[in-house]
């Protein structure tokens, strides 16, 4: 069973650090081949900042998510992780992915693993973890994400709800500085969608800095700090869920807005 959420976030007085920014992005551009994906974005996010990203399919929003940790490659721009560029390659990189968790919506867990054994690896080879710290370690994700008692099963055996929150106590196995979730309940039945959710807005309570792109409105409105609105590869509008679902500034969000919550 799923932790039980923080109902209300609204109490999180000096979580957010926005004296230090924890993500910096200038100018960024990238192209597949003809196709122009992001066009001119700049972003920041403070430290302990959750940042929703929305926006129409097709508007760059997983591209965007995607080069923040070099998953994809820039055309031009640049970016910052906690003041530092992002590697190009090599040893800096792999320390630079170790630092930025990322939750994919087909979870990716390794199928050949128990799911203790998908939250240790990360730890032990990467950050040189002993083994026997990196399990007990382990454990205790999972039992702050509610699947304890799955621990020794392997990702097949488990629910999609179910592999995702191991995908996210294994992201935070690495100990991030930011955790990116890329649509990650999309891949999930309904009834799954929400022990998800819960899982994240724990976290966004707990202060870690999280950038999301999701179709979950509820959850930017329960969850974010401020929502970034994209279209055909730039962002748009910025603001805080009450901002941007009350009143939002283009007509471009209006009517994204007028047909998604209308259901």
């Amino acid at each position: 069973m799923a932790p039980t959420a923080t109902p209300d976030l609204a109490g999180r007085t000096g979580r957010i650090r926005p004296d230090r920014p924890m993500v910096a992005v200038r100018g960024l551009q990238k192209w597949f081949g003809p196709l122009h994906v992001l066009k001119d974005v700049d972003l920041t996010v403070a430290a302990g900042e959750v940042v929703v990203v929305v926006g129409p399919s097709g508007s760059g929003k997983s591209t965007l998510c995607r080069c923040l940790n070099r998953l994809e490659v820039t055309s031009a721009g640049d970016i910052e992780i906690d003041g530092e560029p992002l590697p190009a390659e090599g040893r800096k990189l792999a320390r630079l992915r170790a630092d930025v968790g990322m939750v994919f919506q087909s979870f990716n867990l390794f199928g050949h693993r128990t799911v203790l054994d998908n939250v240790t690896l990360g730890p032990v080879r990467v950050r040189r973890v002993p083994r026997a710290e990196a399990r007990e370690q382990g454990l205790a994700l999972l039992d702050r994400v509610g699947i304890a008692d799955k621990a020794d099963h392997y990702p097949a055996q488990l629910s999609g709800g179910q592999q995702q929150r191991a995908a996210i106590a294994r992201a935070l196995a690495m100990r991030p500085k930011v955790l990116l979730f890329d649509e990650p309940t999309s891949a999930l039945d309904p009834e799954m969608v929400n022990e998800v959710l819960d899982v994240m807005v724990s976290l966004a309570a707990e202060g870690m800095t999280m950038i999301v792109v999701t179709h979950e409105m509820g959850f930017a409105r329960r969850a974010a700090d401020r929502v970034v609105f994209m279209d055909d590869g730039r962002i748009v509008e910025s603001g805080t869920p009450d901002e941007f679902f009350a009143a939002p500034s283009t007509e471009r969000a209006r009517d994204f807005l007028s047909k998604i919550l209308q259901h």
